[in-house]
């Protein structure tokens, strides 16, 4: 089944799915990677699933390292019990080799690096764990950065931030800086030498949401070689007044205008499935200032990535150019860093 229909593999860079597979064994369920996560991404037709691990705030600070442990353990478990249908990708070959085999390639990921703390020296401990993408916050601050929400935009990173940044390069393990402050944005990029990514922001310039990237930081970003990945699962960064597959579309574009077709691409965010099972009782679930039950129409779950790809080809992006979108610029930048040493 791969590489995806359009020619080339599909990279979604952002689901936060890992947290339905934990809630699937703690409910006795063993096998629901390969009974109902792998089918769903490659029915969607997606190649390459980045998987960040979401500290839920009931564990965060002091639960949160061994909450992270317990879910890379249940998801290594998983993917040795699936067989020859998934592959955990430590390296860009690992990812190729993967997809020309016809497995789901996974990464794996950490959102927050809440489990880090200040004790940097666990950035190599979670490598050798296999995580090979991580970003500093997740809303509010860290003791490594700070965080988009916490009111402070001119919170930067903290000297540990700085240090595990340092850490990631020499590793080759991705930054991400979605989620960042500005300022942490900005010193990131001042200090990285290596491409990085925001695996699931928008331009603020179409929706001005303090999660979004200025036009500045987009710019630093491709000059770095990094990719924005734009999210698709939720309206809130994208247009809550008009949640639709063209808006995402419009961001899509307005990134591919403003820098280049080579530094954008999909992040998508799908957080619904989750907290609809999770939380089936509550009529209304609003996370940071976002409801996280609202949803893009056509794009309510991985289901939506082909609806997407029709979008964009309506919307004049095709050939070579959509399968850049859709996989090949986070490709690029999997394959010059991810388990990389400088």
């Amino acid at each position: 089944m791969s590489p995806s229909r359009i020619g080339s593999p599909v990279v979604d860079c952002h689901n936060d799915w890992i947290l339905l597979l934990a809630r699937e064994r703690s409910l006795g369920r063993r096998d629901s990677l390969s009974s109902r996560f792998v089918p769903q991404f490659r029915e969607a037709g997606i190649d390459v699933q980045v998987t960040p691990i979401f500290i839920e705030e009931e564990f965060v600070p002091d639960g949160a390292l061994r909450r992270t442990l317990l879910l890379i353990h249940a998801l290594k478990e998983e993917v040795a019990a699936a067989g020859d249908s998934v592959a955990l990708c430590y390296t860009g070959k690992d990812i190729d080799a993967a997809v020309s085999a016809g497995k789901l390639a996974l990464v794996l990921a950490l959102e927050g690096s809440h489990a880090v703390g200040t004790d940097v020296v666990l950035v190599e401990q979670f490598f050798e764990l296999g995580v090979r993408m991580a970003s500093f916050t997740h809303f509010g601050n860290t003791l490594l950065a700070g965080g988009s929400a916490d009111g402070d935009p001119g919170q930067g990173l903290s000297s540990h931030g700085i240090e595990a940044l340092r850490m990631f390069e020499r590793l080759g393990l991705v930054m991400d800086v979605s989620h960042l402050s500005a300022q942490s944005t900005e010193d990131v990029l001042q200090h990285a030498t290596r491409p990085l990514v925001a695996s699931h922001s928008s331009p603020k310039s179409l929706r001005d949401h303090h999660r979004n990237l200025s036009e500045e930081h987009i710019k630093g970003i491709a000059a770095n070689g990094g990719v924005i990945g734009i999210p698709a699962g939720i309206p809130e960064f994208i247009d809550p007044e008009r949640p639709t597959l063209d808006r995402v579309a419009d961001h899509v574009l307005h990134v591919a205008e403003s820098v280049g077709i080579d530094h954008v691409g999909i992040g998508a965010d799908y957080v619904r499935e989750y907290f609809d099972e999770v939380y089936s009782t509550y009529p209304e679930i609003i996370f940071g200032g976002v409801d996280v039950r609202a949803v893009i129409e056509g794009l309510e779950s991985p289901a939506g990535m082909p609806a997407l790809i029709e979008t964009l080809k309506e919307r004049g992006i095709e050939g070579t150019d959509l399968q850049k979108v859709l996989g090949d610029n986070f490709l690029r930048v999997f394959r010059e860093v991810m388990g990389v040493a400088s």
